[in-house]
């Protein structure tokens, strides 16, 4: 463990971590007293020692940074950027639908995984958006479809992905923590899944929809061509979630991890391949109700996953991995960093 918010009247809400070198990580989130919520950040500069608090001008929703110096921050409304790894925010713009992720591939370009259907773009740092015109064209209404994560394997080729969330018949009566046997009766229904990919720097998208059981949360890909996918499931399917190794070259991918044990909430590929996993155990049957011990896999041959020693302490409900080189830290929503060599 590196850092941990111990406090006995608040919590540190972390919705996003990134590693900018060996030395250099930043997590953002919110500190949460009764309905109080301060948007924060935290960050270390010698490699998890000593721990800086910076105050934050909008609730963070995630991060993305070039190098160790020049970043942006995606909050509810804005996009926000750094020049001082995190030290200073300045509002760059707002954008035109709510963004889940961005990513930029120069100082200057740059996409929005957005709400309402739309990825958006940007040749100006982020100062003007406008849309790509391959997301809205998929089947679903926009006010239930989004895109959620941006990953490039290459400068060339990336994947953006997203879904179409149907409308529920029935919605549940009371929450799940009060009526965990509604939880497991109701049958997950399938909805359709988006892809956006490209193989020309994002000069083009070519797009790809299908039906899909789960939901597609996490993307990783490396440049010799492997990668790795997860799908997480709600509380009634057999499994909680499922990993697959991608050939993004060829298009294919395979399962390479499924347990009812685990409920895998992370991917993460080292520069030599080596592949890891970041999840939950959690003690009962319904899975989204309590927080449960955190646990980690890796593997060098995606065939076996060893478990890795955590933190006793580390118990949570979802993980976030970051790294950096052969260096892999991860992040809880309740306030741990955690770092493993």
């Amino acid at each position: 463990m590196q850092y941990f918010y111990d406090q006995a009247k608040s919590t540190f809400e972390i919705e996003d971590v990134q590693a900018l070198s060996a030395t250099r990580v930043i997590a953002v989130g919110n500190i949460v007293e009764g309905r109080s919520r301060k948007a924060t950040a935290v960050s270390t500069t010698d490699g998890g020692a000593h721990w800086s608090v910076t105050p934050l001008e909008e609730n963070p929703i995630s991060l993305f940074f070039l190098n160790d110096s020049l970043g942006w921050m995606a909050g509810e409304k804005n996009l926000w950027k750094t020049t001082e790894g995190g030290k200073d925010w300045h509002k760059v713009s707002k954008f035109p639908a709510p963004a889940f992720r961005v990513y930029f591939s120069d100082e200057n370009t740059g996409w929005a995984a957005c709400t309402k259907k739309q990825v958006l773009e940007t040749h100006d740092g982020g100062k003007k958006w406008e849309p790509v015109a391959a997301a809205s064209a998929v089947s679903g209404v926009p006010e239930r479809s989004g895109y959620n994560w941006i990953a490039f394997a290459t400068p060339q080729f990336g994947i953006i992905t997203g879904f179409n969330q149907p409308l529920q018949r029935w919605a549940p009566m009371f929450p799940t923590w009060l009526d965990p046997q509604d939880a497991l009766s109701r049958r997950e229904t399938s909805h359709l899944y988006y892809a956006l990919t490209t193989n020309d720097a994002g000069k083009t998208w070519k797009t790809q929809s299908a039906s899909l059981v789960g939901h597609v949360t996490r993307l990783r890909l490396s440049p010799g061509g492997i990668g790795l996918g997860l799908i997480e499931y709600a509380d009634s399917f057999r499994y909680p979630s499922e990993v697959y190794k991608i050939e993004w070259k060829t298009g294919t991918s395979t399962t390479v991890f499924r347990d009812k044990r685990y409920a895998v909430t992370d991917v993460w590929l080292t520069p030599d391949g080596t592949g890891y996993l970041a999840g939950v155990a959690f003690p009962g049957e319904v899975r989204s109700v309590s927080p449960g011990k955190v646990k980690v896999f890796k593997t060098t041959d995606f065939t076996s996953w060893t478990e890795m020693e955590v933190d006793y302490r580390a118990v949570a409900n979802r993980v976030l991995f970051t790294g950096s080189g052969p260096d892999v830290w991860a992040a809880t929503e309740n306030g741990m960093i955690l770092k493993w060599k």
